[in-house]
């Protein structure tokens, strides 16, 4: 280890520096003062000048070791395309939505698993959005793809989807559905293990968060007839598109969009595993039939419509059996949420309260059809010209998503390769630019440009993808200098990735962290070596700290 310190001069035209060694031991009281011509620094271009200035004096075999950090994660917000206007009502206007819809959402597409890994902050349980948590069997995150769009992400367990190419095919007929009323799924990932579905991201929780768990206050009536109206809407829809089987519909499949619009989720109209057995819920709130047979019918969708009527119609959760002994005793008002008092017509009430009741008829063949659920919930409609976002008490906002990465970060989330080797070509050296001036000699030594020259070839050999000639000429230099560089370490472990070496680019990655302690680059490369020699965990910790510090270094330059 070197201290170098200027010392002043008046009359020189040259500059001095004290150069106190601390290694090896024989030289630790010693000091030199060399003189430095600042006129012909500019001939240099790299920081390690200085480094050969060390090396002349301090002796090579210096030691370095390794160390990793643990901070909080910080995320900076980051906002996505601005929200859409109010949807109006009436067949005209919803034909124009979907048409303004199938604008709006991108096509359905295979991700690859590197994006969707990327987009999550590799799985980050901070981004678990499902109610559940990581307790869930399938779990959703919310996500950001490269093009900004805010997703939510479906992660099935390993068991549920055995066939890839069966959950492929699945998926793609759910994606071709397109309407305003439902999520959208805009596509899928089906990679080894992982079976992942990505569909629109809904920022305004879920109707089960708004009946059950509200906080300023209670769902009023209005949306609640509106909630079942758009439900009926999206399931009539995929009837016609031959998607007559909605999985487990209850009041966590409803959720709000950036205008406080009830949707339907799309992940309903996939099954759940390779059985198609489809209701984790209760079992008090399944239909009958599949308690019977394990199986869905499309009359199956229809009673839990009814379970979901009971939902808004109480505000709680009731048993359907308890529910109907209240309809036959003719003790609605013992049904009906109290918040709603005033709120609505008893008319009103009594067609939803009866539509109800048809829907949680024992036999299937005795429920009505979708179409008599639209008719039904139709003219319940009151307030159409009134926004939801108004009627829910919420402020119209864009939907916001963190910026969980860097671009390096993110490459090295989704491990491309090629991405990280464009941006280390870009950025150079600028990162060990420190606040000393360069210095050049105004006597060369051979060991001095040698240094250089070797620099030189292993930055030609790593632009032009040589990564096996890189390596070489990167280690001759290490072994030259005595002041590390964190860059050199950083384009090495790259060259070891490329030649499927993860265990050398991990070591070399630790050794920039300890040149560089709060390097981003240097964890995001850590990040990376670790996910190619599959320690996900660990990888998420670096990608964790790394965006911590690029955070911190953004919010010292905004304090500058």
């Amino acid at each position: 280890m070197c201290i170098v310190s200027p010392l002043p001069s008046s009359s020189s035209p040259n500059h001095h520096l004290s150069l106190s060694s601390l290694s090896p031991p024989a030289l630790a009281t010693s000091t030199f003062t060399l003189s430095i011509n600042p006129q012909i620094s500019p001939f240099l271009g790299f920081q390690s000048t200085l480094h050969c200035l060390l090396e002349i004096y301090v002796n090579k075999s210096s030691q370095m070791g390794c160390f990793q950090s643990k901070t909080a994660n910080v995320q900076s917000p980051d906002q996505v395309p601005e929200p859409k206007p109010d949807p109006g009502d009436g067949e005209q206007g919803l034909d124009q939505q979907d048409q303004d819809q199938d604008q709006a959402v991108p096509a359905f597409k295979e991700f690859k698993l590197t994006e969707l890994r990327a987009a999550t902050n590799g799985f980050s349980s901070e981004l678990i959005v499902s109610e559940s948590g990581e307790k869930a069997p399938n779990v959703v995150y919310r996500g950001k793809l490269r093009s900004n769009k805010a997703v939510a992400i479906k992660r099935f367990s390993k068991l549920s989807w055995p066939d890839p190419k069966q959950f492929v095919a699945e998926a793609a007929g759910v994606g071709k559905v397109r309407h305003n009323r439902l999520v959208n799924l805009i596509g899928c990932c089906a990679e080894g293990d992982e079976r992942l579905l990505v569909a629109e991201y809904m920022p305004n929780d879920t109707l089960s968060k708004h009946l059950f768990h509200w906080d300023k206050q209670p769902l009023p009536w209005e949306m609640r007839v509106r909630v079942a109206y758009h439900i009926a809407q999206a399931l009539e829809h995929c009837n016609a598109e031959n998607l007559k089987i909605y999985h487990d519909l209850n009041a966590y499949r409803v959720l709000f969009d950036e205008d406080g619009d009830p949707r339907l989720s799309s992940f309903g109209l996939m099954k759940n595993s390779r059985d198609g057995k489809s209701y984790s819920t209760n079992l008090a709130y399944t239909p009958p039939e599949f308690l019977r047979t394990g199986r869905v019918i499309p009359e199956s969708v229809v009673y839990s419509y009814g379970t979901v009527l009971l939902d808004l119609l109480s505000g709680k959760h009731i048993p359907p059996s308890h529910a109907l002994d209240l309809i036959r005793g003719k003790n609605v008002l013992l049904l009906m949420d109290s918040s709603l008092e005033g709120q609505y017509a008893d008319d009103d009430a009594t067609v939803l309260v009866e539509l109800a009741s048809k829907c949680l008829q024992y036999e299937g063949r005795d429920r009505p059809d979708v179409k008599f659920l639209l008719t039904a919930v139709a003219p319940l409609q009151k307030q159409k010209e009134a926004a939801s976002h108004v009627l829910m008490g919420l402020t119209k906002t864009a939907v916001v998503v963190p910026t969980l990465l860097s671009p390096l970060g993110k490459a090295c989330a989704r491990m491309d390769l090629t991405a990280v080797h464009d941006f280390l070509l870009k950025t150079g050296y600028r990162d060990e630019e420190g606040a000393e001036n360069e210095l050049s000699f105004q006597e060369w030594t051979q060991q001095v440009q040698d240094m250089l020259n070797t620099k030189k070839f292993g930055d030609i050999a790593f632009r032009d993808k040589d990564f096996n000639g890189a390596i070489e000429y990167y280690s001759k230099l290490v072994s030259m200098m005595s002041v590390p560089s964190g860059t050199i370490f950083v384009r090495r472990a790259l060259s070891y990735l490329m030649i499927g070496q993860p265990e050398h680019a991990l070591r070399d990655a630790m050794q920039a962290q300890v040149c560089l302690p709060e390097w981003p680059a240097a964890f995001y490369m850590q990040a990376l070596a670790l996910s190619k020699l599959g320690m996900e965990t660990d990888a998420q910790d670096m990608l964790n700290d790394g965006s911590s510090f690029e955070a911190k270094r953004q919010n010292s330059w905004r304090n500058m």
